[in-house]
């Protein structure tokens, strides 16, 4: 085996998924994966999306929430920082994932400032 130092020559099974849209004339997209041959085809492909979320996550955190803003010099300092953006990003998620109360009057559609008749 390869933790021994020594390799038998055999390659590990591999999956490759191609996503090709219908409407598409050539595949958009392509994965290889070494997951084991029994992984049903569903969770072989919800795992192949995952990276978009966690790309995307990872540029909020970035970009959005400032973690490649820090310049300090000590450990303690940037964890004080990555544990702050860390705690933004679970509230912002949490927000973004919960259910959405539908009031017939929001707040959000009322005039800020009463309207004055002539």
């Amino acid at each position: 085996s390869a933790e021994q130092g020594w390799w038998d020559g055999i390659l590990p099974d591999c999956w490759l998924l191609i996503e090709w849209p219908e409407d598409a004339e050539a595949p958009t997209d392509y994965w290889l994966s070494s997951l084991p041959a029994d992984t049903p085809l569903t969770d072989v492909v919800r795992l192949a999306k995952v990276r978009w979320r966690i790309e995307h996550d990872y540029r909020e955190l970035k970009h959005g929430l400032g973690l490649d803003h820090f310049e300090g010099r000590s450990w303690p300092g940037w964890h004080h920082h990555a544990t702050l953006v860390t705690a933004a990003h679970a509230f912002l998620t949490e927000q973004r994932l919960a259910p959405k109360a539908s009031t017939p009057d929001s707040l959000s559609t009322r005039p800020s400032t009463p309207s004055r008749a002539s």
